[in-house]
C-alpha cells in the first residue's frame, strides 16, 4: 500500500471520529440546546491550539453484543491547549457516542490526560455530558471511576481542576466533580444526582423532576454543590476563562498579575458615608467589595448559596485576592452552617494555591436556633476556624462593624494568624452587642431602678461608648491600625504589597483532621 492510500486512510478514520456518533446524534444535541464535546473545547481552547490524544483509543468490551459497537474516540475526546495563552488539559465527553458512557478504555483516557497535567503543573477540565457507567463493561467501569477519583484526590491542591456539567451526570459519575475545586453548570440542559428520579419514586415514592432534584439552580442554591450556573453553555465557557484569569497554574505558582490601571491610591469619598447611622440597618457588602476593588471588578464564587457570607476574587494592583466577607443585607450577616463551610472551602483553596485573603467583617454572631445547634454548628463553624489558622498566605482583616464574640475570631481575627488588622472607627469590637451585654452585666441594676428603662438606655450607652469600638482592641494591639474608610484601597494596596513576599514555618506532619 503507497504512502499515499496510507495517508488517505488516516484522514478518513479522523474525519470518521471527528463525527463522534454521527450526524443525527449532533443534530439532537444541538435541538437540547447543547454544544457537541468538539465543539465545546474549541470554544473553551484558544484558535488552533488544542491537541488531541488518543483519538483511535478503541474499547475491548465483548459482553452483550458490544464487540459489534462502534464508539468513535470511545466517547471522550482528550487532550490540552491554551486558554489565554495559558497551557491547559482537558477532556470532553461525547454524549453523541453511546451516551457519552463511561467504560474502561474511556477511563483510561481521562486517567493519561490527568497524569499529564500533573507531571507538568497545569489545571485540567473536565467537561462532563455522560449517561453514567457503561452498564455492559461492568466492574471494568466500576475501577475506570476509582482510578478518576485517585488522581483527583492526589491532584486536589496541587492543580486547579475544574468540573463542567453540560448534561446528565448521576450515580458514581458526581464523584469526581465534587472532589475537584469548582463545578459549573448550565441552566436547564445540566443535572447532577446520586439516584435519578425514577429510582427515588419507587423507592421513596416521592416525585420530582431531574432539573428540581439535580438541576443548576437546586445545586447552586439549595445544597451548594456547584459553584457557578450559566444560562447557556457560551456564558459557561466565559465564566470558565474568568475564573482561570484569578488562579494560577499549580500550586507552585502565583496567580497572574494584570496591568488594570486603577490608581492603587484612589481615595474613595462615599466610603465614609457606606454604614448607616443605625446599627441595625443593613447596607450592601458587595459596594464595599466593588470599590475597593481594581475598575470595580469582583468574580463571585458561589453567589446564590449561603448569601449571608459573600466569597469572590477582585484584583488589588493587578494581583489577585481572594475575598470572603459578612453581608448584613443577609440574616443580618451572621454566620450560620451553610455560610461556615462555604467560606472554609474557599479560604483552603485560596491557601492551597497561593492567593492572599481579604476579610471584611460586620457578623454580630452565628445564627442561633435548633436547627442550626442539632445539624452541628459547632462543627460546622470550626472548620472556619480551621480553614483560617492553616492557611500560610497573607491573611488581612478589615472590620467595618460588627465583629462580636466567636464570629469576630472566626472571621479570622489577629489570634487565628491574621497578619493585619484594620478596623474603620465605624467597627464595634466585642464580646457581643450592646444590648446583650447590658442584660447581662446591668441585670440587676436595671431591674433595681426606679425607671428600667431609662437605666437600660444609659447602660446601653455607656457600654456602647466604652467597648463597642476599635479603640480598646487596638490598644491591646488586636487592631493594628483604625483608618478612614475613603483611604481603604491604598492601604489595603500596601498591606498586600508588604506582605507579599511573607513566609510560615509549620509543623511537619502527613495531614491534619479537619472537623468534617
Amino acid at each position: 500500500m503507497s504512502t499515499g492510500k496510507k495517508i488517505a486512510d488516516l484522514k478518513e478514520l479522523s474525519a470518521k471520529i471527528d463525527l463522534g456518533g454521527g450526524e443525527k446524534a449532533i443534530l439532537k444535541q444541538h435541538e437540547k440546546g447543547k454544544y457537541t464535546a468538539r465543539e465545546r473545547l474549541l470554544m473553551i481552547f484558544d484558535e488552533d491550539s488544542f491537541i488531541e490524544l488518543d483519538k483511535f483509543v478503541k474499547h475491548r468490551c465483548t459482553n452483550f453484543g458490544m464487540e459489534k459497537v462502534e464508539a468513535p474516540g470511545e466517547g471522550v475526546i482528550t487532550g490540552y491547549g491554551t486558554i489565554n495563552g495559558r497551557l491547559v488539559y482537558a477532556y470532553a465527553q461525547d454524549f453523541t457516542v453511546i451516551g457519552g458512557s463511561l467504560g474502561e478504555m474511556h477511563a483510561k483516557k481521562i486517567c493519561k490526560v490527568m497524569d499529564l497535567a500533573m507531571k507538568v503543573g497545569a489545571p485540567c477540565i473536565g467537561l462532563n455530558d455522560s449517561g453514567g457507567a457503561r452498564i455492559q463493561e461492568a466492574v471494568d467501569a466500576l475501577s475506570g471511576y476509582g482510578n478518576i477519583f485517585y488522581r483527583n484526590t492526589k491532584a486536589s491542591g496541587v492543580i486547579p481542576q475544574i468540573s463542567v456539567i453540560m448534561g446528565p451526570c448521576a450515580g458514581g459519575a458526581v464523584y469526581s466533580p465534587a472532589i475537584t475545586d469548582f463545578i459549573f453548570m448550565v441552566k436547564d440542559t445540566s443535572q447532577m444526582f446520586i439516584t435519578g428520579p425514577q429510582v427515588i419514586k419507587a423507592v421513596t415514592g416521592e416525585e420530582v423532576s431531574a432539573e428540581k432534584l439535580g438541576g443548576a439552580v437546586t445545586h447552586n442554591t439549595t445544597s451548594g454543590v456547584a459553584h457557578f450556573a450559566a444560562e447557556n453553555e457560551a456564558e459557561c465557557i466565559n465564566q470558565i476563562k474568568t475564573l482561570l484569569s484569578y488562579i494560577p497554574n499549580n500550586n507552585l505558582e502565583e496567580a497572574p498579575t494584570f496591568y488594570t490601571g486603577d490608581d492603587p491610591s484612589r481615595i474613595e469619598e462615599a466610603l465614609d458615608k457606606i454604614i448607616p447611622d443605625n446599627p441595625n440597618e443593613a447596607y450592601d457588602m458587595k459596594d464595599i467589595i466593588a470599590t475597593i476593588a481594581d475598575n470595580g471588578e469582583y468574580f463571585e464564587v458561589k453567589q446564590n448559596y449561603a448569601q449571608n457570607i459573600i466569597t469572590a476574587y477582585i484584583r488589588l494592583n493587578g494581583r489577585s485576592i481572594g475575598v470572603i466577607a459578612n453581608q448584613p443585607k443577609v440574616k443580618a450577616g451572621c454566620l450560620d452552617i451553610d455560610a461556615s463551610d462555604k467560606a472554609a472551602r474557599f479560604v483552603r483553596f485560596c491557601d492551597a494555591f497561593n492567593i492572599p485573603v481579604l476579610n471584611i467583617v460586620d457578623v454580630p454572631g452565628f445564627l442561633p436556633g435548633t436547627n442550626q445547634e442539632y445539624a452541628g454548628i459547632i462543627r460546622h463553624g470550626a472548620k472556619m476556624l480551621y480553614a483560617y489558622c492553616e492557611a500560610t498566605v497573607p491573611k488581612v482583616t478589615l472590620v467595618t462593624r460588627k465583629a462580636y464574640g466567636g464570629a469576630y475570631i472566626a472571621m479570622c481575627s489577629k489570634e487565628l494568624g491574621a497578619d493585619q488588622v484594620i478596623a474603620w472607627p465605624t467597627a464595634e469590637i466585642a464580646v457581643m452587642g450592646a444590648s446583650g451585654a447590658a442584660n447581662v452585666i446591668f441585670r440587676k441594676d436595671i431591674n433595681n431602678a426606679s425607671d428600667p428603662e431609662s437605666k437600660r438606655a444609659e447602660v446601653i450607652k455607656d457600654y456602647e461608648d466604652r467597648f463597642a469600638t476599635p479603640y480598646v482592641a487596638a490598644e491591646r494591639g488586636y487592631v493594628d491600625m483604625i483608618i478612614e474608610p475613603k483611604v481603604t484601597r491604598s492601604v489595603l494596596v500596601n498591606a498586600f504589597e508588604m506582605l507579599a513576599t511573607k513566609r510560615e514555618n509549620v509543623p511537619a506532619k502527613k495531614h491534619g483532621n479537619i472537623p468534617l
